[in-house]
């Protein structure tokens, strides 16, 4: 029965995505299992327009030396916090679209916020939002979005509020994990815990001597 499950939901929901340096794609979930999203070009635009309630931009993504893209200051959160994580490998922002038809037969669509791809090769799709701000309908939508994920054999998570201490903290270091802060020569040099650094790969507080951002 749970395989019957996982093949409707396939054939119920379509993609439509573009990964850098390729075409715009619209295809079944089915097909795009292997897909590399983390790679992927945002398929809206940001929009940075004076007088918006959200706050748009792009975050420095240290573990790719990339740019990811994100629209309130909660989402540049939790995208520096993934960067901080050792297990992700990459992060893409507004990753796809992805479409469905609703039990009245009206078509549905939702961009997630972001898909990271964690060093054992798994995905996490990750919609981004303050837990007293989901009405009704985007909690269906988000519920529609994890049970697309499950089908893909991705893990979903609808991702709110955070420790403000946390984020102080974490915000701080971020600055040191730029290139600019690398040590040449250094950085190879294995930490006292057996690990070198990766600009910042390691947790906090290690004092493995290796870049400047190092806290003892």
């Amino acid at each position: 029965m749970a395989g019957a499950a996982a093949d409707a939901a396939d054939a119920r929901f379509v993609l439509e995505f573009q990964v850098a340096g390729g075409a715009r794609r619209r295809e079944a979930l089915a097909s795009c299992r292997c897909v590399r999203f983390e790679d992927s070009l945002p398929v809206r635009p940001f929009r940075f327009e004076k007088g918006l309630r959200s706050f748009a931009g792009w975050w420095y993504f240290a573990t790719t030396g990339t740019h990811v893209g994100f629209e309130s200051w909660l989402e540049r959160d939790h995208l520096m916090l993934m960067d901080f994580d050792p297990g992700v490998r990459a992060v893409s922002s507004q990753p796809f679209w992805l479409r469905w038809r609703d039990g009245e037969g009206r078509t549905r669509r939702h961009v997630p916020d972001f898909f990271a791809r964690r060093d054992d090769g798994t995905g996490v799709v990750v919609d981004v939002r303050p837990d007293d701000r989901i009405p009704a309908r985007d909690a269906e939508t988000f519920a529609v979005t994890a049970l697309a994920c499950e089908a893909a054999g991705w893990e979903y998570r609808r991702s709110g509020d955070l420790d403000p201490v946390l984020v102080a903290n974490v915000r701080w270091l971020s600055r040191y994990r730029h290139g600019r802060c690398l040590v040449p020569g250094i950085a190879a040099v294995p930490s006292p815990a057996g690990r070198a650094c990766s600009r910042g790969r390691r947790r906090p507080g290690t004092g493995c001597g290796c870049c400047r951002c190092c806290s003892t």
